[in-house]
């Protein structure tokens, strides 16, 4: 696959599939521009990139808010000109707690960033794909946006969510040469999922793991591998895929 000179914006791009993702498409020669609410990340992996021979930009991007995410396409054309690719990454998974008990505050905080931040992203960025008649939308989603994840309701019904806006945007969009696709990974090695459970009993991490037939969590270089062949012309006829990474969990 090659991205040379190709320009990919990746909110939530700084840590966990993001990171991943970037480096993998910096590798294939892209223009990476990362949003991140992490200053700190953002900095250190732009200054890895430019170690790889990559270009990269960083911009401290809320995606809830609509301001924060149109300032973030207008800052990438004016930097780089262009934008071929957009991976909506940024994503939270919110507490553990039976419906009954799951705090209200938290169901919305969930929502805000991986449905409504979703939509303010895909929102931006396609005037200028409409313009070029072209572009790439590649959303993080999960399996959990695919069936029930209990314990999880404000996390699995935002990935419902993000299924059915990839699927809404592409049927929109095919005929415009604009593709949009969604990633669906299993529990992968990330912060979000350490964040998630750093509070729970080993057990739960166990239980996690021993629910995938291979019996391992997925990596974030296997997600970024997903990432890049949905936004390359490898993918050329697909649209409102979700692209399943779960290691057999909806199969068992």
């Amino acid at each position: 696959m090659n991205f040379n000179d190709q320009v990919v914006i990746i909110t939530g791009g700084c840590s966990g599939i993001g990171r991943a993702a970037a480096l993998a498409f910096a590798r294939q020669g892209a223009k990476l521009f990362l949003a991140d609410l992490s200053e700190k990340a953002g900095d250190e992996l732009v200054e890895e990139l430019a170690s790889l021979g990559a270009t990269a930009a960083f911009a401290r991007i809320d995606v809830t808010d609509v301001e924060d995410v149109q300032r973030m396409i207008s800052d990438c054309l004016q930097q780089f000109g262009d934008i071929h690719v957009l991976v909506n990454s940024a994503g939270v998974v919110g507490p553990r707690a039976r419906t009954e008990r799951y705090p209200l505050e938290e169901f919305q905080k969930v929502f805000d960033v991986n449905v409504n931040g979703l939509f303010y992203c895909m929102q931006a960025v396609l005037p200028h794909f409409l313009s070029k008649k072209r572009g790439n939308i590649v959303n993080i989603a999960s399996v959990a946006g695919l069936g029930g994840f209990a314990g999880h309701i404000g996390y699995s019904a935002s990935k419902h969510a993000v299924v059915g806006m990839t699927r809404s945007a592409a049927l929109e969009f095919a005929k415009h040469g604009i593709r949009v696709n969604a990633i669906c990974p299993a529990f992968t090695l990330t912060p979000m999922l350490e964040n998630a459970i750093v509070n729970d009993d080993t057990n739960y991490l166990e239980a996690l793991q021993n629910a995938i037939p291979m019996k391992r969590f997925g990596k974030p270089e296997e997600i970024a591998d997903a990432i890049l062949y949905a936004s390359s012309a490898s993918s050329s006829f697909m649209t409102g895929h979700t692209l399943v990474l779960d290691g057999g969990l909806l199969t068992a």
